[in-house]
């Protein structure tokens, strides 16, 4: 069961939470790319990675009540921002599918575990 808006809409697109999450109270260092994506990326996609961003800047997961209002605003600004960038960019190449951009985590999470393992 989701826990709050950012997990429901991970769980939406498919995106487990191992794949977007270092730790539930830690900040990731994991931003996925956006662009040139089929079906299109979706706006609450670019909410998220707005959030995720803004989370490893100001170092905060959550942030205090002084500073929710600064905090929802940057969001705001870097998702308009990111939704401004994804429209002027060009297209290259084939575009990117959620599905084969899990396959290719997935692939290198097994390569890093073998290592791991040989260790």
């Amino acid at each position: 069961m989701p826990a709050n808006d950012l997990e429901a809409t991970f769980d939406r697109l498919g995106v487990g939470r191992r794949w977007t999450f270092c730790h539930p109270w830690a900040v990731c260092r994991n931003i996925r790319v956006l662009h040139h994506f089929q079906p299109p990326t979706t706006p609450e996609e670019m909410r998220a990675a707005a959030l995720q961003y803004v989370r490893k800047v100001s170092g905060a997961t959550r942030p205090n009540a002084a500073d929710e209002e600064a905090f929802n605003s940057a969001v705001d600004e870097v998702t308009a921002a990111t939704e401004r960038l994804l429209g002027a960019l060009g297209a290259k190449g084939q575009p990117r599918t959620r599905e084969g951009e899990q396959a290719k985590a997935r692939a290198r999470w097994t390569a890093r575990e073998k290592r791991i393992q040989q260790r």
